[in-house]
């Protein structure tokens, strides 16, 4: 009699997918701002997307639990810009954190800026939403770390894979 060893599961290589959003309304550029003890912290609207939900559903959802927004209600819809990898270590844990972020950008006009909630609404810290000059943007500490693409904004806008965010590339705070 032969017996066979159970085969042993291979790890996970999936990897969580964050979709977010560049949104403009004319140079301005709507961000979460969170004050943290290290400085603060600027992030693009957006969270994960579900495994049961394409991107653009989760990115609706997102927008819509996070600002209010209705991108159904809109006249335009986001475009995929820029897809950057990242792998860090986050405070308090030795473990890799891996996540892709698929970043859109996305035309708001005038009116829809002041129809958004002005605290996200779907965290428990209450970190404000805030407009900046998108030059002002780039110069910022921003979640994901897309800050020198901004810059490209004027270009065309297919895809690009932007510089991964790494330990050295990147602090979190």
């Amino acid at each position: 009699m032969t017996t066979t060893r159970p085969t042993e599961a291979a790890p996970s290589t999936a990897i969580a997918v964050r979709t977010c959003a560049v949104i403009l309304e004319g140079r301005q550029v709507c961000l979460i701002h969170r004050e943290r003890p290290d400085g603060d912290q600027y992030s693009l609207p957006g969270g994960l997307v579900h495994a049961d939900e394409e991107v653009p559903a989760a990115l609706a959802r997102e927008l819509k639990e996070e600002l209010d927004l209705d991108l159904a209600a809109l006249p335009g819809r986001p475009e995929l810009r820029w897809v950057q990898d990242q792998i860090t270590t986050r405070p308090g844990s030795d473990a890799p954190f891996r996540r892709l972020h698929l970043i859109h950008v996305l035309h708001v006009p005038p009116h829809t800026r002041h129809t958004l909630a002005a605290i996200e609404q779907d965290a428990e810290d209450h970190a404000r939403i805030v407009w900046k000059d998108l030059e002002q943007a780039e110069r910022l500490h921003l979640y994901p770390a897309a800050g020198e693409a901004l810059r490209a904004l004027a270009g065309p806008a297919s895809p690009v894979l932007l510089p991964p965010i790494t330990d050295r590339t990147y602090t979190w705070r």
